[in-house]
């Protein structure tokens, strides 16, 4: 599981986790982004191409290494700079009010304690700074969430801990955060996908 973990999942993720719909659901929450942004669960840096030129640099949070050197061709390509910082969402290694704003794009769900990190967000934000997210989850239709509940062992296993169930709003306002804005619906795509497909795109301070 070490090799599928650290090398295959960042592989697959970068291929699967792209496209036209879900570029789009990016760019929405890049929006309003400025000064400098931590991101949280970096990947393989697709949202760089994305971001709005008010960013003027982005510190990155990402513990797979493969992860990292994926980005590199992004990293080299993007006029903004980006520096790695600490592997871990949960502790984060920046001091205390660094950041104008925070970006987590599907990372809440592979994050072992979503609560945790949330809380070092907070943290790290400036005073009203603000913190943008992407998130699949839990869906609002008991019939979908049945499923959900049911292919979350399979999702964990194979995407290295992701859950199919987790409330990334909710989570977000149990930890003191403000929703300014908040868009929920199913991606576009056969119904069959649905399990997959719930999404959360919003920006809370």
């Amino acid at each position: 599981m070490g090799m599928w973990r650290d090398r295959a999942v960042p592989r697959l993720t970068d291929l699967v986790l792209r496209g036209e719909e879900i570029d789009a659901l990016r760019a929405e929450a890049c929006t309003g982004l400025r000064g400098h942004v931590l991101e949280v669960g970096f990947g393989s840096g697709l949202n760089l191409p994305l971001l709005p030129a008010e960013v003027e640099r982005v510190s990155a949070v990402e513990p797979a290494d493969h992860g990292w050197d994926l980005s590199a061709r992004r990293r080299m390509e993007s006029p903004v700079p980006v520096v790695r910082s600490g592997l871990d969402g949960q502790r984060l290694t920046e001091p205390d009010a660094a950041f104008d704003a925070v970006l987590v794009t599907f990372s809440f769900c592979t994050i072992p304690d979503p609560a945790a990190a949330l809380r070092e967000i907070r943290r790290v934000l400036k005073p009203g700074g603000t913190l943008h997210f992407l998130e699949h989850g839990l869906a609002p239709d008991p019939g979908v969430a049945r499923w959900q509940r049911r292919l979350d062992p399979v999702q964990r296993t194979v995407f290295a801990g992701c859950h199919l169930t987790r409330d990334t709003p909710a989570l977000v306002q149990e930890q003191g955060f403000e929703l300014d804005r908040l868009r929920q619906e199913y991606l576009p795509g056969p119904k069959v996908g649905r399990p997959w497909a719930y999404g959360s795109v919003g920006v809370a301070r």
